[in-house]
């Protein structure tokens, strides 16, 4: 008690300033501590929802098998395999505390670049890249496509294909120089396509399509069963989508150049979630093709989630990237490739 009281006329001491950062690091290892708990039972309830099974085979045979550095292990009767509550999540085999990745998934909401993320959290520049990709890979499996229905507005937006991060050696086209952007005018193979779907209680698919400019076919392997039967289709005047809504049998209405809306029908919403999303995107100074569609899905995972808190974000997040059954491994990154429907 005697070490409180002089730690907090000490404390007195400093300036006002000096004291709200005390405070606010205070409250966020509070907060993390009590998370830390709080996402381990969480998990174990999400993955085990449908009792136990084998992460490796799917067996539900299993029991307990002692304890490693406060984690319950456990063992299937069938492949003989261990295995803990965070096996194959995007934390697996991970050295470094939970609360630690807690402070990362904070920076990553944040938007932080991988090298401030890297300052803040305290680990190398390489392992905050894989951090990064971990937990996105994980939060795409728990994502999924997803689907829409009702009032549906569907557009495509063009990112320039990019190779960056890859050896030059290794490129089937000479590099760009920063701000360089593609070279043929139009609708190119340089440019790739992500579709988008949005409908009125704000469900979004966002994907990666194709390169250059897409096809009904294309859009029919993407939307087919994810599009409810009595939708209404709101898109531009693409040739595409008229086709794909014929083949889809689903009522289409097209906003012809120069208009806005038509009674209650437009594409306003899905043509400002594009703009949000672009201006998203120019944070991180052009972004691998082979990694976009993480960052599609983290996109739309803070778009679902935007209206929370930030420390209920911040632990869903974490929760996200551990239900799944998702574990990349490091030298996967290098042989990585862009991921079309």
């Amino acid at each position: 008690m005697e070490n409180v009281s002089y730690l907090l006329s000490e404390i007195q001491k400093l300036s006002l300033y000096k004291q709200k950062q005390i405070l606010s690091k205070l409250e966020e290892n509070i907060m993390l501590g009590s998370q830390v708990t709080e996402i381990t039972k969480e998990v174990k309830e999400m993955r085990f929802s449908k009792g136990k099974v084998c992460p490796h085979c799917n067996c539900e045979d299993i029991s307990r098998n002692g304890k490693y550095n406060d984690k319950q292990r456990y063992i299937c009767k069938d492949c003989g395999k261990t295995f803990t509550d965070f096996t194959n999540s995007a934390t697996y085999k991970s050295k470094k505390p939970l609360d630690k990745w807690m402070k990362y998934a904070k920076c990553m909401l944040s938007g932080y670049s991988i090298r401030k993320c890297a300052e803040i959290v305290e680990i190398n520049i390489a392992t905050s890249f894989f951090w990064r990709h971990k937990i996105l890979n994980c939060i795409s499996t728990f994502l999924g496509v997803g689907s829409v229905d009702g009032v549906v507005e569907a557009d495509e937006v063009f990112f320039a294909y990019s190779y960056k991060g890859t050896k030059p050696a290794n490129m089937p086209r000479p590099s760009r120089k920063r701000g360089k952007q593609v070279k043929k005018r139009g609708i190119s193979n340089e440019q790739v396509c992500v579709a988008t779907a949005l409908d009125r209680q704000r469900n979004l698919i966002i994907e990666l399509l194709c390169t250059g400019r897409m096809t009904s076919d294309e859009l029919k392997k993407l939307y087919n069963n994810r599009i409810g039967e009595d939708s209404i289709l709101c898109t531009d005047s693409h040739k595409s989508y008229m086709q794909f809504a014929e083949d889809m049998e689903l009522e289409h209405k097209r906003i012809k150049r120069g208009k806005h809306k038509e009674d209650i029908y437009h594409i306003q919403h899905i043509n400002s979630l594009h703009s949000s999303l672009k201006r998203w995107m120019n944070r991180f100074n052009g972004v691998a093709t082979k990694y976009l569609g993480n960052y599609m899905k983290w996109f739309k995972w803070i778009d679902t989630f935007s209206a929370e808190k930030e420390s209920i974000q911040i632990k869903s997040f974490m929760l996200h990237s551990h239900i799944p059954y998702s574990y990349t491994k490091i030298k996967e990154f290098k042989n990585r490739m862009p991921i079309f429907v």
